[in-house]
């Protein structure tokens, strides 16, 4: 599904920057899948957004890791052929014992292998709800060698850190805090930036 700013959905579009995002908690109710989705109401100019579930992903198994082979796992092509066609990622992702849960984790593994991994070179956008008042900072620092590793493109600044996130939510689940809408909307934009940048 695609979004244009304001949440109206869209077709895919030439002219446009076509982000993807993945939320790394598979709970009904996970303040970082309501962050996600929020963003599409908070796009810069000309930009679609898409939304990826990790739910379908099998545990990573090299013995079906195999590009020319059908082995490979429907929804793990499904996952690498979506992220391929984006100009970018933004990733939001509780923390799980001070790092990436494990189930991103798995996500990424899957689109890291390979010549033709669809996460390599890519811009990406980190960003974390959590209800303690870290923000999510140690899994932020858990990513990094991960994005060196892949030679992505991370846009460092702002730091987006949502803590306390149970306050930040109303009860159908959308975000009421101004000063968070703003920080989402500027690290959107320096993504967009990026993007064109090294286009």
């Amino acid at each position: 599904m695609f979004f244009a700013p304001g949440g109206v959905k869209i077709g895919m579009m030439s002219d446009m920057v076509h982000l993807v995002g993945i939320s790394g908690s598979l709970r009904k109710e996970s303040y970082n899948t309501k962050l996600l989705h929020q963003l599409s109401t908070l796009l810069p100019n000309d930009t679609a957004f898409e939304i990826l579930s990790i739910a379908s992903l099998p545990l990573y198994n090299a013995d079906l890791d195999i590009p020319a082979s059908e082995e490979r796992p429907a929804s793990v092509k499904h996952f690498r052929e979506v992220l391929a066609k984006a100009d970018g990622v933004v990733l939001v992702s509780p923390e799980y014992n001070y790092s990436i849960p494990g189930g991103l984790k798995n996500a990424i593994d899957w689109a890291s292998r390979g010549d033709d991994a669809p996460l390599l070179r890519k811009p990406v956008a980190l960003m974390g709800a959590t209800l303690g008042h870290w923000g999510t900072v140690r899994m932020q620092q858990a990513f990094l060698p991960v994005f060196q590793y892949l030679d992505m493109k991370p846009v460092h600044k702002p730091e987006v850190l949502v803590a306390q996130a149970n306050t930040k939510f109303d009860e159908k689940g959308n975000l009421n805090d101004e000063a968070t809408k703003e920080i989402l909307r500027k690290k959107l934009l320096a993504l967009r930036e990026m993007i064109i940048k090294t286009r």
